[in-house]
């Protein structure tokens, strides 16, 4: 990847943390499922990690493991763990570039949750020769040079476990552009990886005010369709940013757990249907947030067009009145009112 994560790019929302990590817990918050091993490969400042940690409710230990390029960002991540009270031999992180070389490659190298928010339409190297790189070899095509967002997603992917879940945070652009990532997000599609799409309001990012969303992946789907959630227009207006307020939290992550149509929010996706709609998977296709306005009652309209339009009448009757009163201090000036008089004589 050319860069490093720009400032204010390394940390993510609490808000969306919580989305995140309240969905790759389902299931898995304590007992014998209980998430034991979470990863973030573009882990800023770690505060991805550790909201999934408050979201386990059993006593096991967690073994936090994560990647960073920017040092000073993975140096950030390390304090920010053991600040947290994160026990040393827990934490696993390295300085590094992802997708440049893969990390890890030793066990454990596939974990029970992996959440991410990679930098957006990143540039990176996609040489042919990466075409047989295991994160990317089922998929038959690489990510774009100028958009490595599916590059991305697909390293996470690949360290995930088969009874995992992920989450990652993506530009809108992932669901609908064409060429390589239309190829890609065919495979995604027909191998019924993708679990859900959550649309996010804009403008909730300390760092840019593009619209993004949450996609969900699992490798042992039990459903064959896709959740649609739109919740774009569901959040608080700040003086700076869009919040996402408890309440809206809630909503998103119970429309995932009971994974219904709700009118103008959610919408259960057959994979047929999706193929139908050629792979595309923009969230206006499948829920429509239109509301209709009311229709107009024309006979009350006229009526009050024609009261305003006899409100004017006395009112240029009036004016009319006034300028009849008016004399010019000079003939010339007396002359000029005359003739004004006659336009709006004719006017009226």
């Amino acid at each position: 990847m050319s860069a490093g994560k720009k400032a204010g790019e390394f940390y993510t929302p609490r808000t969306v943390s919580e989305i995140i990590s309240k969905i790759v817990t389902i299931g898995h918050k304590d007992g014998d499922d209980q998430v034991r091993t979470v990863f973030d490969p573009t882990m800023g400042s770690g505060s991805l990690l550790l909201t999934v940690a408050s979201q386990v409710t059993g006593d096991k230990p967690i073994s936090y493991h994560g990647q960073e390029l920017n040092t000073t960002t993975y140096n950030l991540a390390r304090m920010n763990l053991m600040l947290h009270g994160v026990n040393f031999e827990d934490i696993n992180v390295r300085n590094g570039d992802s997708l440049d070389a893969d990390w890890p490659t030793e066990e454990p190298y596939q974990f029970d949750a992996v959440v991410m928010n990679p930098p957006y339409s990143a540039h990176w190297e996609n040489d042919e020769r990466r075409l047989s790189d295991p994160r990317f070899r089922d998929f038959g095509a690489l990510a774009p040079k100028t958009k490595a967002d599916y590059a991305f997603l697909l390293h996470g992917l690949y360290h995930l476990k088969p009874t995992g879940t992920m989450g990652i945070v993506l530009p809108h652009g992932v669901l609908f552009r064409g060429a390589k990532e239309g190829d890609i997000r065919k495979q995604l599609i027909d191998k019924n990886l993708i679990d859900a799409v959550i649309g996010l309001p804009a403008n909730i990012f300390y760092s840019t005010s593009i619209p993004t969303l949450i996609l969900v992946l699992k490798k042992n789907k039990t459903t064959n369709d896709i959740l649609f959630i739109d919740a774009s227009n569901d959040f608080t207006k700040s003086k700076n940013q869009n919040i996402l307020t408890e309440d809206n939290i809630t909503k998103i992550v119970d429309t995932y757990t009971k994974r219904e149509d709700v009118d103008k929010y959610a919408h259960v996706a057959t994979l047929d249907e999706i193929k139908e709609n050629e792979y595309n998977l923009n969230i206006p296709r499948y829920v429509d947030t239109f509301e209709e306005e009311e229709p107009v009652d024309m006979v009350a309209t006229a009526k009050e067009l024609v009261q305003v339009d006899k409100e004017i009448a006395d009112l240029n009757g009036q004016l009319l009145e006034q300028m009849k009163q008016l004399v010019g201090t000079t003939d010339e000036a007396q002359h000029e009112l005359d003739a004004m008089m006659e336009v709006f004589k004719n006017g009226f």
